[in-house]
């Protein structure tokens, strides 16, 4: 019997789940959707569910993971939820008093047919919902970040937190730039939640 996800070493777990890109996916979408009306049973205190990533891009390669950004109010008990999901089939990846990672479809043996990363945040916490419209609204930026991704996907094939880090001053910017046009899109009451 081989070792437990949590017996592995980063490096292990790093080769187990290297960076894969491909085209994107139709299916993305509804498997998006699928899992927020699943969260939605789970976490009826979270406020928004978001598609977020580069798997609510239709025009670029993206990681086959459907990251999710779920808000809650800020007086929510963030180790109460994230208890709530682990109970779930989710994992917890990392987490802060204002922020939860958690992922789901990450087994033994690889990756499942469905992977998920749930970004769990309190109300507000919400930079890469400005980045994903910028990408959406912006074509050359879109493609411009995916060249930067087939570019580093090679080098950082077995090391994501160096693959996250050499995107980051590109997603800072686009980020910047969003957050300056779009100005406070995301902070009105009354936005409805988005499923793009």
């Amino acid at each position: 019997m081989g070792k437990k996800l949590s017996e592995m070493s980063l490096e292990e777990l790093w080769h187990l789940f290297p960076i894969l890109l491909t085209e994107h996916q139709a299916c993305w979408n509804n498997w998006y959707a699928e899992e927020a009306a699943n969260l939605k049973q789970i976490l009826p205190q979270a406020e928004k569910i978001y598609h977020i990533g580069s798997t609510a891009i239709p025009s670029i390669w993206a990681k086959p993971i459907i990251d999710i950004l779920a808000e809650v109010p800020r007086e929510c008990d963030l180790p109460e939820i994230k208890a709530l999901l682990t109970n779930s089939g989710y994992i917890c990846m990392s987490q802060s008093p204002d922020r939860v990672s958690l992922n789901k479809g990450y087994t033994e043996n690889g990756f499942a047919q469905r992977v998920f990363h749930l970004h769990l945040r309190c109300a507000g916490d919400h930079d890469e919902l400005y980045f994903r419209d910028y990408l959406l609204e912006n074509p050359e930026a879109a493609k411009e970040y995916e060249a930067l991704k087939l570019k580093l996907w090679d080098e950082y094939r077995y090391n994501r937190d160096g693959y996250t880090e050499a995107k980051a001053d590109f997603v800072a910017a686009c980020t910047l730039k969003a957050k300056q046009l779009y100005r406070n899109r995301y902070e009105m009451a009354a936005q409805p939640p988005t499923s793009s």
